[in-house]
């Protein structure tokens, strides 16, 4: 199975982070603020050899795209944040442009979803104002499409029968005709057009998102984990509790993570997802949703599951989501507690 790995590029500062939250503020400054809110919580997570890092260094580009090897991971799906002509968080995917390393494969992912406060830090307790808003205007796609085509040109550039791959997550925000209108520059760029994947969190929306124009979509159960685990509990008010904000919803990771292999997934349509681990609750602490006690060998079982499923199709791409999504308790890098585990396990099961 191709496995490309869901990328953030937010342990940088920027000046718009700056200005919003204080100088040099990243992603870590989350990560560091995570609170134990139950006996046998793990927070706040710690990384180990690769530390409290920092995007714009190259030493640190080059040792995450040799771990990802390792763990048989083809390439970096980076988070793109495009805002009608302004980009942020850019310069780690512009430096790997300029530099040519590392020599990794990768594509990127349109966030096109609104900035507000409650995004990066505590949901309960940031104010809800905008930051910046994403807008749609005419116009815009050429523009956009220009700003990336360096990219799609790119050697390392990944393809998928012959066309770059480029991700959305939320195509149903999309203009009416964005995709048709998308394919059209790209083979006017000389492409056979793009391998358009559309990003949802619930399996009645597959459809959908294919009649936009969408060649395949990638289908993070998230939403249908936690409606799942909701209808399961059995306890009306500790549901109750987790919807005011004053509990996090736990589940087993090694039970929640079963929604991830049901049968859809072997539409040839559907793009699968690995998901290492899950717990939001550094930014979203009550409102949290943890899958607990995730280890090495429940992860083990689940690649495996995915790989059953993609072994009995044409389509082998899998999207690992994430590499590095550590405020999200969402990420496959080496930590405090499991090292290399997570990688190495991966790695085991992508050369059977």
């Amino acid at each position: 199975m191709r496995v490309i790995a869901y990328y953030l590029p937010q342990f940088h500062a920027i000046p718009e982070n700056d200005e919003w939250w204080g100088k040099g503020f990243t992603e870590w400054n989350s990560v560091r603020n995570g609170k134990p809110l139950f006996t046998d919580h793990q927070q706040p997570i710690e990384p180990s050899e690769l530390g409290y890092y920092n995007l714009l260094d190259p030493d640190i580009r080059e040792r995450q795209a040799q771990l990802a090897r390792e763990a048989g991971i083809e390439g970096f799906c980076y988070w793109h944040y495009w805002f009608a002509g302004h980009q942020l968080l850019e310069k780690p995917l512009q430096q790997v442009l300029q530099s040519g390393q590392p020599d990794f494969p990768f594509c990127i992912a349109w966030a096109n979803e609104s900035w507000k406060a409650k995004t990066w830090l505590d949901q309960q307790t940031a104010p809800d104002r905008m930051l910046i808003e994403q807008t749609y205007p005419k116009g815009d796609d050429e523009a956009h499409f220009a700003a990336i085509l360096p990219m799609l040109h790119d050697k390392r550039y990944i393809q998928v029968d012959g066309k770059p791959l480029l991700a959305v997550y939320r195509p149903f925000d999309l203009p009416q005709g964005w995709c048709a209108k998308w394919q059209t520059m790209a083979q006017k760029a000389g492409f056979k057009g793009l391998y358009l994947l559309g990003h949802v969190a619930y399996s009645k929306q597959v459809d959908e998102v294919k009649a936009l124009g969408f060649d395949a979509v990638n289908l993070v159960p998230l939403g249908d984990t936690k409606r799942n685990i909701s209808l399961a509990l059995r306890h009306l008010p500790t549901l109750l509790k987790h919807l005011r904000g004053c509990s996090p919803l736990v589940y087993n990771y090694a039970k929640a993570i079963k929604v991830f292999a049901e049968p859809i997934m072997h539409r040839e349509e559907v793009v699968p997802t690995i998901l290492p681990n899950w717990d939001h609750s550094p930014r979203s602490r009550m409102r949290a949703f943890i899958m607990h006690n995730a280890t090495p060998q429940a992860f083990k079982t689940h690649v495996q599951a995915i790989k059953r499923i993609v072994d009995r199709k044409h389509n082998d791409l899998v999207m690992l989501k994430s590499w590095n999504e550590w405020g999200e308790g969402n990420y496959m890098e080496p930590d405090k507690k499991w090292g290399k585990n997570f990688i190495e396990t991966l790695g085991q099961v992508t050369k059977e």
